[in-house]
């Protein structure tokens, strides 16, 4: 009990020495109960990476909440990238602390959010380099495609594989060949 105190202690006064300055969203924003989730902002320490699209976030509340980063897709476990994408997430973001813009909670309890570190916007850093694609099933954002179309025609990252899956096609395939 005696950390959690500390831990929160530390978080608040790391806040008041300006971790919001650098980020793009207000910290009068800034909520942790969360009844609507559109428009929601939070920030918190990430604690675990699970994927590359998907981490885990310790709040000041002590919660810990899964966050699935918006419009993009990663590379699925054993597919090919999958690992370097994991690694750039991690390298990016793990234990570091970064702020989120929620757009909503998808069926498995997550919130989907652009998620926010060191003035970067992470979901557009990996699509800049060939992790990830946009996943244009749930995002029209003509800004994220042309970061794509860059990445491919350079053939970075997974672009430089030939014919690479997206991962909602192979995902459609593990399921079919069970």
């Amino acid at each position: 009990m005696l950390f959690r105190t500390h831990f929160v202690l530390a978080l608040l006064s790391a806040a008041g020495l300006g971790i919001y300055g650098t980020f793009p969203i207000q910290p009068s924003d800034t909520v942790t109960a969360i009844p609507n989730y559109k428009d929601t902002t939070l920030m918190g320490k990430v604690v675990g990476i699970t994927d590359g699209d998907t981490f885990r976030l310790f709040l000041a509340d002590s919660s810990v909440v899964r966050i699935r980063i918006a419009s993009i897709d990663c590379p699925e476990r054993k597919q090919p990238f999958s690992t370097r994408a994991k690694q750039f997430t991690s390298d990016a973001i793990f234990s570091k602390q970064v702020r989120l813009a929620v757009q909503s909670k998808d069926r498995y309890g997550r919130y989907i959010a652009e998620v926010f570190y060191d003035q970067k916007n992470l979901g557009q850093e990996l699509l800049r380099n060939g992790m990830a694609w946009h996943y244009v099933r749930y995002s029209s954002d003509p800004y994220l495609q042309q970061i794509e179309d860059g990445a491919r025609a350079h053939k970075v990252g997974l672009w430089s594989a030939k014919d690479p899956i997206p991962p909602w096609e192979w995902r459609k395939g593990k399921r079919t060949s069970r």
